[in-house]
């Protein structure tokens, strides 16, 4: 629902905002997006940027920027590195492959390394929805599709895919209908909500996901977590998984890392700027996950080092800074019901 979630107005009744969240709105905002609400290039919680690699580092990235595209293509090309995408995606690929090299040297001999999770699961409901959206109506989620990453060999491991049948509008539009795929016939057959995220925790227990693996949720954007799933929880009086109170939104990860306007953000727009093109049927839950995690092994080639950068608390959407340390998603439960 990519186009389509901003057309959902991000003052809800159904979601606190936090007062720092409000308070934005009254000041100007930069076209890039600032570095303490998303990922950086490497957690600078616990570096040390006095040591020697990062003057080799620095040096390096000064003899990148002089480089043409040209340039830049034929050193990709002699690295066998992906030489698809824009300049400026160009170069930064080249800078992570020195920075990688170097940590990897450096980690060796006892100096500084970067850190991963083992795994990334991306998210991307698929909810109820009509043409003009009015500001009362409860979007339910209807599609609850995940794609596994594993970040150590930068595969896609495995998929989960579980319609929903809404309980509140329990019959679709035909705007849903036609803008997702999902026919009636399909959610009159699918479980309530409760029963699919005992599922979703079932398979999460199963890949031993917050025990054995260190792993994050990721999105794309914040409507998935701050809206979706914080609206249904509340239809299906179950409280709200602690497992997806923290995520990574990929947004705010692609602008900061590759330097790009706010507007450069849509899931079709990183793809293009990537040199990839769209694969499956869009707004399809699970085709969009799948797209959204290719775009998410791709930055994580090119050096980027995702990390959480949202959360849900006391019902407000909040940003978590660049400094605040790097943590999994605890281990998956079942959320108990509402008082």
């Amino acid at each position: 629902m990519d186009e389509h979630k901003e057309n959902i107005q991000r003052t809800d009744v159904n979601v606190k905002m936090s007062e720092e969240k409000e308070d934005e709105k009254t000041k100007p905002r930069s076209r890039i997006c600032p570095d303490d609400e998303t990922a950086p290039e490497t957690s600078q919680s616990n570096k040390d940027f006095s040591h020697p690699v990062y003057k080799e580092i620095a040096l390096a990235n000064g003899h990148i920027n002089r480089m043409s595209k040209d340039e830049l293509r034929v050193k990709l090309s002699e690295l066998k590195l992906d030489t698809r995408g824009v300049k400026d995606v160009m170069k930064k690929r080249l800078k992570n492959h020195y920075k990688k090299q170097k940590l990897l040297q450096s980690a060796a001999e006892g100096g500084p390394t970067d850190t991963y999770y083992d795994y990334i699961c991306v998210v991307d409901f698929e909810a109820t929805c009509e043409e003009d959206n009015p500001s009362d109506f409860l979007h339910e989620i209807i599609e609850f599709p995940m794609v596994l990453i594993n970040t150590h060999t930068l595969q896609i491991v495995d998929t989960f895919q579980a319609y929903v049948k809404p309980e509140v509008n329990p019959q679709l539009s035909d705007f849903c209908v036609k803008l997702t795929g999902i026919t009636q016939e399909t959610v009159d057959g699918a479980d309530p909500f409760p029963d699919v995220l005992h599922r979703v925790v079932e398979w999460l227990q199963e890949r031993e996901l917050g025990t054995k693996y260190k792993y994050a949720m990721l999105t794309d954007g914040a409507w998935d977590m701050s809206k979706f799933l914080n609206i249904q929880c509340r239809i299906s009086r179950i409280r709200y998984p602690q497992f997806a109170k923290k995520w990574i939104n990929i947004r705010k990860s692609y602008c900061n890392f590759y330097k790009v306007p706010r507007t450069q953000t849509k899931l079709s727009t990183m793809l293009e700027k990537l040199g990839m093109k769209y694969e499956g049927r869009p707004h399809c839950g699970l085709d969009d996950s799948h797209n959204i995690a290719r775009i998410a092994v791709r930055m994580l080639q090119d050096g980027c080092q995702l990390r959480v950068n949202e959360r849900m608390h006391g019902g407000q959407l909040l940003s978590v800074p660049s400094s605040a340390p790097m943590e999994g998603a605890p281990p998956p439960r079942n959320p108990g019901n509402r008082e």
